[in-house]
């Protein structure tokens, strides 16, 4: 499978998106689905997000067009999940803090990975900080190896709230933008 994909911003018409990333599947390791007014909540979120100057951050619609025909002769493109990125302060420092899902018929196939990418990229021409760090649950090995594989370099372990007033052991993944990477051997 090929795993080039385009990061498209994030819009009105993206709400069935996020109510796919809403589901059990997906959510499992971030607390549960949300009610839907926070579903609600969350899409005005994303599309003021990505009204802003780009340097605030952005959420993006992941599009994948596969390298093979459908069965019609077709290549359709796909809307496979969202990757973003948002200001924040973190231990004191102005950070960016990313965060991505892939549906579950597109796992595994490196989509996220190819995305994270792609996001670290825009990051590069259009942010203001230095870094990007990613937050995975501790108990999430396969967002773990999509930081990894993205060239995160993975600092520890530390007690991170989510959703907000809930401490969730996770690992502390950061990302220099236009920076050679340094910290700790990844565990997980």
């Amino acid at each position: 499978m090929e795993t080039h994909v385009r990061l498209e911003p994030w819009s009105a018409g993206d709400f069935w998106l996020l109510e796919r990333k809403n589901e059990p599947a997906m959510t499992q390791f971030l607390g549960g689905p949300e009610p839907a007014a926070k579903l609600a909540d969350r899409q005005r979120r994303y599309e003021a997000l990505s009204a802003r100057e780009p340097a605030a951050g952005r959420m993006f619609r992941i599009a994948w067009t596969p390298a093979a025909e459908g069965p019609d002769g077709d290549r359709r493109t796909e809307s496979v999940g969202s990757v973003g990125f948002w200001e924040r302060e973190w231990r004191g420092e102005p950070v960016y803090e990313a965060g991505w899902g892939v549906l579950p018929e597109f796992q595994g196939h490196g989509l996220a990975v190819a995305a994270l990418t792609e996001l670290l990229t825009y990051v590069r021409t259009h942010g203001s900080r230095d870094s990007v760090h990613a937050f995975p649950g501790t108990d999430h090995p396969a967002s773990n190896a999509v930081c990894r594989r993205a060239g995160f370099t993975y600092l520890g372990d530390v007690d991170f709230e989510y959703p907000p007033g809930v401490p969730h052991p996770s690992c502390n993944w950061r990302y220099r933008v236009g920076r050679p990477q340094d910290g700790l051997t990844p565990s997980g």
